[in-house]
């Protein structure tokens, strides 16, 4: 079984058949490799190999102690000059003009309605060669028929839906879609400060119905308080994609990112990839504003005592690196009742996160039930006096 060899920086790549000569194989998701659709020929992706590191970026070029051949770390402020650009592969573009996704396709592969939104509003447009190529990805692993089935198998486990959903919702075509996003990792020094409170107990007396009864009544006893710690953050992930809803992209975030390969173009044979939306310095903010969410609560768990307040936490930042990745999507929708729903199909995992109808009908019998059940318990206290 031959290999297919990778092109120098800067080129692009095409995936010829060795075989029968067809110009154009695909990524085959089951085998995790490359695919001739019409004599079956096989090539193995080449594993790339540990290479020696521009300043600021390569093999290991993030955090001490990154294992050398793991997928690429830029140096936050220097990768912009280091990175190389673009996808490396022949592809054509079309832009949404409905929601703005920029989506590449490879071969002969094409589009005239948007992956992301569904609106036929797209127009063909030339690729952007200077876009940061994408240092590692995970390669789908769902192939398209057990997507389509993780999706019948989802519908029919939702609750409060109508009876015949499973069987009256017509999918429509689904593709998979590599999605850009961004990876962060820092090194975080935190010095905090607050008031740690604990709790004690004084007995107190109180009247009631004309008798002296007593009582205990909790006080807080208030303290500065003062701590140090250091955390590492490792791929902080965030979406730099403009098709996806952020609440939906938000959800999709159970990727496995142990599992990221560093990239090789054969991987979008015959696949679609959007072009990142969010630049890289915008995707490092709301990546700081998620490492200073968490690194708020850790330091405050750290406050001694019971309770506290008047947390104050200032963070210093080191060794701040990057990835440009891409992840696997199924992107498709289904019909209901004349209207159109649209999901996601997690191309590593299985995952289905998506919309569906409500039955009002099974949601007012539900309310009816669990009002009657109220109602019986309160009815059986009321005969128990």
């Amino acid at each position: 079984m031959e290999g297919v060899q990778g092109p120098p920086q800067g080129t692009s790549q095409r995936f010829p058949c060795a075989q029968c000569g067809a110009p154009e194989m695909s990524f085959d998701a089951a085998s995790q490799q490359l695919l001739c659709p019409y004599c079956g020929h096989r090539a193995a992706i080449p594993q790339a190999q540990p290479a020696a590191p521009a300043p600021g970026a390569g093999w290991g070029g993030g955090p001490p102690g990154q294992v050398p051949g793991m997928p690429i770390e830029h140096d936050l402020m220097q990768g912009m000059q280091t990175a190389a650009r673009g996808l490396g592969v022949e592809a054509r573009v079309i832009q949404c003009q409905t929601c703005g996704a920029r989506v590449s396709f490879t071969g002969q592969d094409t589009s005239k309605a948007c992956d992301f939104c569904g609106s036929n509003q797209v127009l063909e447009q030339e690729s952007n060669r200077n876009l940061i190529r994408p240092q590692t990805l995970v390669p789908f692993r769902v192939e398209q028929t057990a997507a389509q089935q993780k999706f019948k198998d989802w519908l029919g486990g939702l609750w409060f839906r109508p009876g015949d959903l499973k069987s009256r919702a017509a999918l429509g075509a689904i593709h998979g879609v590599y999605v850009p996003y961004w990876t962060f990792d820092a090194l975080v020094q935190s010095s905090w400060s607050a008031e740690s409170g604990t709790h004690y107990y004084v007995e107190e007396g109180y009247v009631e119905n004309g008798q002296k009864k007593t009582r205990k009544r909790r006080e807080t006893k208030w303290s500065p308080a003062h701590g140090h710690r250091t955390d590492h953050y490792d791929d902080v992930l965030v979406p730099a994609s403009k098709g996806l809803p952020e609440g939906i992209a938000e959800q999709m975030k159970t990727f496995d990112t142990s599992q990221l390969v560093p990239y090789d173009a054969s991987y979008l044979a015959g696949w679609r990839a959007e072009e990142y939306a969010i630049d890289l310095q915008p995707a490092w903010q709301k990546a700081s504003q998620t490492i200073e969410r968490q690194q708020r609560d850790r330091c405050a768990k750290d406050v001694p005592g019971d309770t506290h307040r008047s947390l104050s936490v200032n963070n210093a930042y080191s060794q701040q690196t990057f990835k440009h990745v891409l992840l696997p999507l199924y992107i498709a929708s289904y019909m209901y009742n004349q209207e159109t729903y649209r999901f996601l199909v997690n191309g590593q995992t299985g995952e289905v996160r998506g919309k569906a109808p409500y039955s009002v009908i099974k949601i007012v019998l539900f309310i009816l039930m669990i009002v009657a059940i109220i109602g019986g318990i309160v009815g059986a206290i009321m005969l128990t006096r």
